[in-house]
């Protein structure tokens, strides 16, 4: 098995004290970082195709994400100098009136697995400050709502619009446990996302 192989296995099953190291050994070898951050992004779209099917759980998916996030820090001086690979920056929070995070933290975590530099406003964020924040940080291509409560849902309907008629080009993708479907394409949201992990898929497909 290839070291890039061995990396990928290991991030999927959450091996964090082994990550680093296995990295290191990866780029000993001459792989390319590139390559490597490539594998272990991999190695989380399969992780959250399994969390989405119900084979795994949350902690199953937080133990490979912090594995994964182990190993990033392995190569971030080395893709320091290329901005070229990542998609762009994700601004993430759980609209006013909702003090969620748990589901958010999750979301924002699988976000930045597939290559995305995450900025989390937190919880109970207004919708103003979604848009101050799209305008703070450089490359905002996407916007990420989360609403869990039903009595939150006007919260997000108005995120929505508000980052929509600011007319910064960015895509904004919606979810939470009392959020559709059809609700998100109602409030004019560009994707919608069940669960963490088809999140992190959702988010590279509408910016790609």
């Amino acid at each position: 098995m290839s070291k890039i192989e061995d990396v990928k296995a290991k991030v999927e099953i959450g091996k964090s004290k082994l990550v680093p190291g296995l990295v290191q050994e990866a780029l000993d070898e001459g792989n390319k970082p590139e390559d490597i951050l490539q594998a272990m992004v991999d190695s989380m779209s399969v992780v959250g195709e399994k969390f989405s099917a119900g084979e795994i759980f949350v902690p199953e998916m937080l133990i490979a994400a912090k594995a994964m996030s182990k190993g990033v820090d392995v190569l971030r001086p080395l893709l320091a100098g290329d901005g070229a690979s990542s998609l762009g920056t994700c601004v993430i929070g759980t609209v006013a009136g909702d003090l969620h995070d748990i589901g958010k933290n999750l979301v924002a975590m699988m976000i930045e697995s597939a290559g995305f530099t995450v900025v989390d406003l937190g919880v109970d964020v207004p919708a103003d400050k979604f848009v101050a924040a799209i305008k703070e940080n450089e490359n905002v291509t996407l916007v990420a709502c989360s609403g869990l409560l039903t009595t939150t849902m006007p919260a997000l309907k108005e995120a929505v619009a508000t980052i929509k008629a600011s007319g910064l080009n960015v895509k904004v993708i919606v979810g939470g446990a009392p959020v559709t479907p059809e609700y998100a394409a109602e409030i004019g949201a560009d994707a919608y996302a069940p669960d963490a992990g088809s999140a992190a898929v959702k988010a590279k497909e509408i910016v790609a």
